[in-house]
């Protein structure tokens, strides 16, 4: 049995600014999904799929350097990405995580409490962590309309660990859902989870997980990574 780990980075990084795929973004002299993959395989990854932007597989590749990773080209949306990827996973594989690429900075021990609660028995497991802002419900004129209890609420991250049977089966509902026409609003692959009616359960995240996005966010890695903090 194995841990394979599906790193969605397919991401134009049109909020960087960059001009380039946002996990081609360089952090301490890395690029985004080299720090992820790196942090993957410090937790226990065996292996790992990259998707690249369709056609941009070579410049993905470069960006990764030697490191013993496949790559295959992406689709339009998330779902479709993470499907192609499911399709080069190796078949001993007993758990398979999806992470994004741009929490590059994601601690390996966040990865590896992923990977055990899924083999404790959890088909689903997310890393999460309390919200610690205030959060208002607003109008379309930008009025507050509530004020949301958050002491049930939390921030998720990535890697998100499943078996690879129920991820499989998340997948070939949206893509059958989106092949009818129909909408599929998950914006993560528990997402996808929880409309089959899995319990998605939560091991704790970390701060440093947190989603490169944009150029301030590119500065806190760079100032974590220049400090040791990384």
């Amino acid at each position: 049995m194995s841990v394979a780990a599906i790193v969605p980075a397919a991401g134009r990084g049109e909020r960087l600014g960059l001009g380039l795929p946002k996990a081609l973004a360089v952090v301490g002299g890395l690029s985004l999904v080299a720090r992820a993959v790196d942090g993957l395989v410090e937790g226990g990854v065996d292996a790992v799929v990259v998707v690249a932007p369709p056609g941009g597989e070579d410049a993905m590749r470069r960006a990764l350097g030697d490191r013993d990773v496949t790559v295959v080209p992406g689709a339009d949306d998330r779902v479709g990405s993470v499907s192609a990827a499911l399709d080069a996973l190796p078949a001993d594989a007993d758990v398979v995580l999806v992470h994004d690429a741009a929490r590059c900075l994601c601690p390996p021990e966040v990865v590896r409490a992923v990977v055990d609660a899924v083999r404790a028995g959890h088909r689903a497991v997310i890393p999460a962590t309390p919200v610690a802002d205030t959060l208002k419900r607003t109008g379309a004129a930008g009025q507050v309309l509530a004020t949301v209890d958050r002491s049930d609420l939390a921030a998720v991250q990535t890697p998100q660990g499943f078996e690879p049977a129920t991820l499989r089966a998340a997948h070939d509902r949206a893509r059958a859902r989106r092949d009818a026409g129909e909408p599929v609003a998950a914006t993560d692959d528990a997402g996808l989870a929880e409309d089959l009616g899995v319990t998605v359960v939560t091991v704790p995240g970390d701060p440093r997980a947190f989603k490169v996005t944009t150029p301030l966010d590119l500065a806190m890695a760079e100032a974590l990574v220049t400090a040791g903090r990384a």
